[in-house]
């Protein structure tokens, strides 16, 4: 469950998890975010930067604007500067992260909000 606009949801552990629940040593794990209002970011989880992140998306896509579409034009403008999927590469069992990644949500819309993740794990 999202906290609304704009939540940050840190899926690493997760996804490892779902990872290591499989016998796939080398592959590649695919995740995917089938929502018009949500994203998904490889960034460092520090809180000054994803403070960053939210105000980038503020002035990309500004809340208080006069959109066509009703309530949340800016939620769906903001959800395609950013693509809804990622695929990382899988090693020895461990996803495979750069220095300081995470993978992470972000709820754009304006509610609280369940989502739904879906992880495809690949390899041998």
């Amino acid at each position: 469950m999202t906290n609304g606009e704009i939540d940050f949801i840190d899926l690493s552990d997760k996804i490892q998890q779902e990872v290591s629940l499989t016998s796939i040593q080398n592959g590649l794990v695919h995740i995917f975010a089938p929502h018009a209002t949500g994203i998904l970011i490889l960034t460092e989880n520090d809180n000054a930067l994803l403070e960053d992140i939210k105000m980038l998306l503020e002035e990309l896509a500004p809340k208080h604007k006069a959109y066509n579409h009703p309530s949340n034009a800016h939620s769906h403008l903001r959800s395609i500067l950013f693509p809804p999927d990622k695929t990382l590469p899988i090693v020895d069992g461990n996803v495979t992260f750069g220095t300081w990644q995470s993978l992470l949500f972000v709820e754009t819309d304006v509610y609280p909000r369940k989502r739904t993740i879906i992880i495809q794990v690949m390899g041998e």
